[in-house]
């Protein structure tokens, strides 16, 4: 990984994960949601380059023996260099060092990058949630719901 390194990231890192997520999604979480995410004891992660900005990070939630994957974003620009690869498989450690079972996520259907992403990693769809996402045009988007075993 040599130029990147990963930090458990707080409340005062709020304005550099907006930025991100603001730019790689049309539908962001807004500050509210991240601010009750962390309010509520989710974890963050980011991934940081050389020169200490953020580039990457994931908001997860430990259910019992099952960790839920809740955000996930790279910064558009350092997208399809194998970052988001890195953060997940950091991801994956995160969970078995915390004898988690599983990796759980929702993705939207029409994000197929991600979802070969994910399916390279030994994610499996396992169910749909019809409607889950807004989409374009007051619509609604279907959610790949997806579990990895952490074994």
């Amino acid at each position: 990984m040599g130029e990147y390194t990963f930090e458990k990231l707080k409340p005062a890192d709020l304005d550099e994960i907006l930025a991100i997520e603001e730019a790689a999604y049309s539908h962001p979480w807004s500050r509210g949601n991240f601010s009750d995410s962390f309010a509520n004891g989710d974890t963050a992660w980011g991934l940081r380059n050389a020169a200490s900005e953020l580039v990457g990070y994931f908001f997860v939630m430990p259910v019992v023996d099952e960790l839920h994957l809740l955000n996930f974003a790279i910064q558009v620009e350092n997208q399809r260099q194998g970052l988001g690869r890195i953060m997940l498989r950091y991801l994956l450690d995160y969970a078995r060092a915390r004898h988690m079972d599983s990796v759980l996520l929702e993705v939207r259907q029409s994000n197929v990058r991600a979802i070969q992403i994910y399916l390279a990693d030994g994610f499996q769809e396992i169910g749909r949630r019809k409607g889950y996402y807004p989409s374009a045009n007051q619509t609604r988007e279907d959610a790949i719901v997806m579990r990895r075993i952490c074994g």
